[in-house]
């Protein structure tokens, strides 16, 4: 799973710019929890301060579940449209230093599916 995140994030980045470092951290948890206390399978940080790092956070734990009910490519890509959904938020951020989930879906699974038509995948 970690050799798929790598893939796609090494192919992310030749397709955006990413003028602030974001980490991406995958925790073995079924959920993440956010600062306002929701579970979810992803979250982002995004301070104030632009001179604090944002971060992004991937619950993998049931990835041997979600293999068994859909298959190895369908398991990863749920994990890479979860984190899809980070990297837009990041860039709204980055671009205007407001986030919304307006077409937020949409464009994360357009960001899966582009890659999966451009790249061989092992």
């Amino acid at each position: 799973m970690r050799a798929a995140f790598h893939r796609y994030a090494s192919w992310l980045r030749e397709q955006f710019e990413f003028p602030i470092r974001v980490p991406v951290y995958l925790l073995s948890g079924r959920r993440v929890r956010t600062s306002d206390g929701r579970l979810c399978t992803a979250s982002i940080f995004l301070p104030w301060n632009r001179s604090v790092e944002p971060y992004i956070r991937v619950a993998t734990g049931d990835y041997d579940e979600l293999r068994r009910a859909k298959g190895r490519d369908n398991a990863l890509a749920a994990y890479l449209h979860s984190l899809s959904h980070e990297i837009v938020h990041y860039r709204q951020w980055v671009h205007s230093g407001d986030v919304s989930e307006q077409g937020v879906v949409a464009k994360a699974k357009r960001l899966v599916e582009s890659y999966a038509r451009t790249v061989d995948h092992p």
